[in-house]
């Protein structure tokens, strides 16, 4: 086969197989009920953070607080075993710069 003759022959078609015919997206999430649904939970949100904002913010400063400890335990990571200091003898060697 020369170049001519390739260059006349059509391309193959690479995307064939791309043709099904996929069924149109339809969940909950796409239906009536779950827009009306979204409608209320946004509704019943609004109202609740605007009838107890004063009180639920005097909690604020105690949330800090007690969560002090649990930031401390969980930024070193003590439970997670990344503590390591040396090797178990203490005699760990440091490397000398020049």
């Amino acid at each position: 086969m020369s170049n001519e003759d390739r260059l006349a022959s059509p391309a193959p078609d690479l995307h064939s197989g791309h043709d099904r015919d996929v069924p149109p997206l339809t969940g909950f999430w796409r239906s009536k009920t779950a827009i009306v649904l979204l409608g209320f939970l946004l509704i019943g949100g609004f109202l609740l953070v605007s009838e107890h904002r004063l009180h639920a913010l005097g909690y604020v400063p105690y949330l800090l607080v007690l969560a002090c400890p649990l930031l401390h335990l969980f930024h070193h990571g003590h439970g997670h075993g990344s503590h390591k200091h040396g090797s178990q003898s203490g005699t760990a060697e440091r490397p000398r710069g020049r």
